[in-house]
Parts: C-alpha cells; structure tokens; sequence
C-alpha cells in the first residue's frame, strides 16, 4: 500500500531516525546504531553508507536536512512524529488485472520445499522426475506450487514452499511425496506475466493496491500459483503464472461477482 514492504519501510525510517539524531544530537554512534536495530557497528555503517552516501561520523558535520531522498509514499521520519504527506502506492507496483473466481478444493499429490523461494529448482526437478517415472504427467496434470510465508516476516530458512500437482481423488503419496487438498472458496486471480523471480512484484500490486480498495478480505490460508507455460522450454520473459489468493466474505456491497464454482483443468485423471 505504501510502495514498500513492512521491513524496507521499518528499516529506512528508523535509518532516517539515526541521521536525525547524529545531526542533532550528541548520542555516541554506538548508540544510535543500536536503537537502528543494528547489533554491529560495521554493519550500521555499511547500511547507512548506502542510504545517505556517507559514513555516520561525516554525516554529523554535513549541513543538510537528514533525509534518504524521495519514498514512495512521502512518509520520513518526524522527530515530533507528525506525517506531513501520504501518498498511497505512490511509486509503488501497479494494480494488475484482477479477477474474483470461486473454486472447488483442489486434491494434489506435493513436495515440500524448506528455504528461500529462489531455491525451489532441486524440488522441483525430484518432484518431476518422480512424476515422469510413474506416467503421471502423460495426462497433463496441472502444475501449482502453494506459498506459505511471507519472505519480509519469515525467515528464509523457514520459508515453506510446496510443489504440486493435481492428482484423482484416489491416489496416496509415498515417501517425500505427500498428498493434501487445497481449500475451495473465492480467490483474487491475476495472471503474472514474466519471469517467476518477480512474481512478487504481482502480489504487491494486489495486495498494495487491488485489495484495499476492492471490499474484499484476504482469508488466512496460503495463496497458490497455477503455472501454465513450462520454463524449460520458454524464455522467462514470456512465462505466464496464475497467482490465488484466497478471499474472505466481502466487508461491504457494492464488490466484484465472483463468477461460479468451477474446477481448474486437473488434465484427464483429475
């Protein structure tokens, strides 16, 4: 909604923070390090280098207004605490089309993948294989992947990711490979196009900037991602990835409609 998630707006505020009080204050650098939320001194000013182009103890004599450059939203930090501007997105990712479908709950056969989202190829090249070997992806299952966590709240080596694909109603896992059912109900649909390293530049704009607006609340349960071009065979850039996010009961009228319940192609087993 701000044009920044929860832990780049944290950090660069508290940031801000720090060159206000090494501006203005006589508080030794340790300190202010420490309240930024930074256990050590180097890794403080590395981070504030960054942001203001200068070391902590030069930017104590420089006569300028202690702020980053421009946010996305207009908001800095205020010594009174008073935000002066808001604006909304501002900067941030755009709203993609969006569209409100009613599923019915989806059986699939799953591997599961513990770290960050950037390492999901080995799992996905085991769980193929496993499929491929018992001739289940002759009848063009759908393939999908259920996101868990949030990488700006969890932390990467605990990031659960699971790749899927849609299995009859009859069949049971083995081994690594399990089997799990995935919730029925009303998800926000937006079809992502592009490589899937910046899928998340798509739940942004969702959840940034479709879903306040929209009258509907996002349901407590993982979002999943239907892929519908294989990327070995694609260049990254044309890629095209159907991100879910489940819904909950609307909080006023006036919403989209969702349209029927209606199965995704499960490929001719499912």
């Amino acid at each position: 909604m701000v044009g920044e998630s929860v832990k780049e707006h944290v950090r660069r505020l508290r940031l801000e923070r720090a060159a206000h009080r090494l501006r203005f204050t006589d508080q030794p650098v340790t300190r202010v390090a420490f309240d930024a939320g930074y256990e050590a001194h180097e890794t403080f000013t590395r981070a504030f280098r960054s942001m203001f182009g200068t070391p902590p103890s030069k930017y104590r004599t420089r006569p300028i207004e202690p702020r980053s450059g421009p946010a996305p939203s207009d908001v800095h930090y205020s010594a009174d605490g008073k935000v002066t501007e808001f604006r909304m997105g501002g900067g941030g990712a755009s709203a993609p089309p969006v569209r409100v479908e009613s599923f019915r709950p989806i059986r699939v056969a799953f591997m599961r993948h513990v770290g960050p989202y950037d390492q999901v190829g080995p799992t996905w090249d085991r769980f193929m294989g496993w499929a491929g070997a018992r001739g289940m992806l002759a009848a063009s299952p759908t393939v999908l992947s259920l996101v868990h966590d949030d990488p700006d709240v969890t932390p990467p080596e605990r990031i659960r990711y699971d790749a899927c694909i849609s299995v009859p109603d009859d069949f049971e896992g083995e081994g690594d490979v399990g089997v799990q059912s995935i919730a029925g109900g009303n998800y926000a649909v937006a079809t992502h196009r592009g490589a899937h390293g910046r899928v998340n530049e798509t739940y942004l704009g969702v959840f940034g900037r479709w879903l306040p607006r929209s009258g509907w609340e996002p349901r407590p349960a993982p979002a999943f991602e239907v892929y519908r071009i294989s990327p070995r065979d694609t260049a990254p850039e044309e890629l095209s990835t159907d991100i879910h996010i489940p819904l909950e009961t609307a909080r006023q009228p006036g919403r989209s409609k969702p349209s029927k319940n209606r199965e995704i192609d499960h490929g001719e087993d499912g």
